[in-house]
């Protein structure tokens, strides 16, 4: 398979990681908020895609009614759809474990501005929460992991629908390859993915958590993509606010374990048994839960072991194909009004 542009960019700032050279290190949690943004009880504004298009988003693998466990709601990561991301593998395993699921695309191949993403996020938890009269939890992948962070931190009323958030290798905290990579136009969700971006900074303004909401971070030391995610403050962990929080790299279940970016959202069983643990039990992911067999798995349940290599590299060649994706533009999106204290 022949290698993308992106792909290249991604491998060369990460041998640079890897050798200490041309990169900053990972922001430090930031301090109390200043006021600049909105205050965390801030009510959320009206959402401004068009029904239709949120409604469109949304689909399910069946009814959400009469549910003895709450519903899924997969979010996909950034240049991907929610079928080229889950339909090999966490689909096909949710559907043999008979849980109810629903996915959400986002616009452009959640390549376009994570602030209108978030509303289609918004919309997908009020939504099932309504139809199932019950709590949601979500998993998401990459961007996918953070941007139901977004719909939290600016639409208070839905942390009342949500029981988990669970995120493999989730952009919380950016990424310096968005850094080196966006010194040239990118497109906005690259922009805003960026390590100092101004939407990461109003995102992680206030709490970065919430009470009565369980949050399993899933992440690995050997991610190219979301970047650094070693060492005592790694991009994906969170840090601050009321919610239960694990920060989970797979490399503590299992020593010495590669999965990158890629495998650790779509294929790789140690990040998969952490996303169980978590639907299964109260409160996030437990280490001391995770049966370390699991290291001797080259695949999580769905993947099938005859397509798995065919299917990953579809997947990557997705990812790094523009074709669909938002156009380049010079700088991140202004914040919206509603980020801002009122």
């Amino acid at each position: 398979m022949r290698l993308t542009r992106f792909r290249l960019l991604v491998l060369l700032v990460a041998a640079l990681l890897a050798v200490g050279v041309g990169t900053a290190a990972a922001a430090p949690p930031r301090g109390p908020d200043t006021g600049e943004f909105a205050p965390v009880d801030q009510r959320g504004p009206r959402l401004s895609v068009p029904a239709r298009d949120l409604q469109a988003s949304l689909h399910c693998n069946g009814p959400l009614t009469r549910l003895s466990h709450d519903p899924v709601l997969l979010v996909p990561g950034t240049t991907l759809t929610p079928e080229v991301n889950f339909g090999w593998n966490y689909l096909r395993a949710f559907d043999r474990d008979g849980r109810r699921w629903c996915t959400v695309t986002l616009p452009l191949d959640a390549t376009g501005d994570i602030q209108v993403a978030g509303e289609y996020v918004v919309h997908a938890l009020r939504t099932m929460s309504r139809a199932a009269h019950r709590d949601v939890d979500v998993v998401g992948y990459s961007q996918g992991g953070m941007v139901p962070r977004w719909a939290l931190r600016f639409w208070p009323d839905t942390r009342d629908l949500v029981d988990d958030v669970i995120g493999l290798s989730p952009s919380n905290h950016g990424t310096v390859v968005s850094d080196v990579t966006c010194r040239r136009p990118c497109n906005p969700s690259f922009h805003q993915q960026a390590s100092q971006s101004q939407f990461l900074r109003a995102l992680n303004s206030g709490a970065e958590t919430f009470a009565g909401i369980d949050y399993t971070v899933a992440y690995t030391f050997t991610d190219e993509v979301v970047a650094p995610n070693t060492g005592p403050a790694p991009s994906s962990a969170l840090r601050t606010g009321a919610g239960t929080v694990a920060n989970i790299a797979l490399q503590e279940v299992c020593p010495g374990h590669v999965a990158d970016h890629f495998a650790i959202g779509s294929s790789d069983a140690v990040g998969y048994a952490l996303v169980v643990d978590a639907l299964d039990h109260d409160g996030p992911a437990d280490l001391s839960r995770i049966s370390r067999t699991v290291c001797l798995q080259p695949f999580q349940p769905g993947v099938d072991p005859a397509t798995a290599a065919s299917d990953f590299a579809a997947m990557v060649a997705y990812a790094g194909n523009p074709a669909g994706n938002a156009p380049d533009v010079p700088a991140e999106p202004p914040l919206k009004p509603y980020v801002y204290r009122r």
